[in-house]
């Protein structure tokens, strides 16, 4: 099959050509989250729902990448350790909480986080609403309990403010410039400072809890390895 040379994605050498055909649709959407939706910065605190997903996993990786604490709900242990395994500081078990905002409040020391990455729509939109702190955004990219109900949006303002965005991939891919940049960059990841390296150091993305390397680099293997539950922490939380 012979493609235009002008809709091929060029493929790091490193990077199996399988991971980059299927990583591609949730590359990208987590790329446009990461560095349009919100530009995530270092010391920044991120909520990444659904974080067992594929969406969900790559946030949580490109997060914690980023120098962003993470915030990561999931529903079950098995669900939690893998968000936890990818790097989530503080990983939730939506399903063993009563109050999920409160928990991730909890989470951020009453602070809240600066952003909130939804794609579960309405089961999850008033907590995430909730766990913003002020002048907070929730990026609600998908639905996938259900559409969010109409929002007043003086509600916005007595939070915080905060601010709530719907982007969506095509949006992101107007222009015929855009999508050959996502494209690449979804899989040529610049860390911070790589600028003043005059290049962006290369990444590899990998799926169940390998984490992100460096190409032709051992697995990330940062300090912090998940805690197991004790009597003190609290229900349905794990901590790094």
């Amino acid at each position: 099959m012979l493609v235009p040379a002008a809709d091929a994605v060029p493929v790091p050498e490193a990077v199996p050509l399988e991971i980059a055909a299927a990583s591609m649709l949730q590359g990208l959407t987590a790329h446009y989250l990461v560095r349009s939706t919100h530009e995530v910065q270092p010391g920044q605190t991120i909520l990444v729902h659904a974080a067992a997903g594929g969406v969900g996993q790559l946030l949580v990786q490109l997060g914690k990448h980023l120098g962003a604490r993470v915030v990561a709900t999931a529903g079950g242990p098995d669900k939690c350790a893998l968000a936890a395994g990818l790097g989530a500081d503080t990983v939730i078990d939506y399903r063993a909480v009563d109050d999920l905002a409160g928990a991730i409040r909890a989470a951020t020391d009453g602070q809240g986080v600066d952003v909130a990455y939804d794609g579960v729509g309405k089961d999850t939109f008033e907590a995430s609403l909730a766990s913003l702190r002020r002048r907070g955004l929730l990026g609600l990219y998908g639905a996938a309990r259900g559409p969010v109900p109409p929002l007043d949006l003086q509600r916005l303002n007595a939070a915080g403010p905060v601010f709530v965005a719907r982007p969506s991939l095509p949006h992101h891919l107007a222009t015929r410039e855009e999508p050959a940049l996502a494209q690449r960059r979804a899989l040529r990841l610049d860390r911070p400072g790589s600028a003043d390296r005059g290049r962006a150091d290369e990444v590899r993305l990998r799926r169940g809890g390998g984490g992100i390397r460096g190409l032709g680099g051992a697995p990330d293997d940062r300090e912090g390895a998940p805690r197991p539950l004790t009597a003190d922490t609290p229900p349905g939380m794990l901590r790094r």
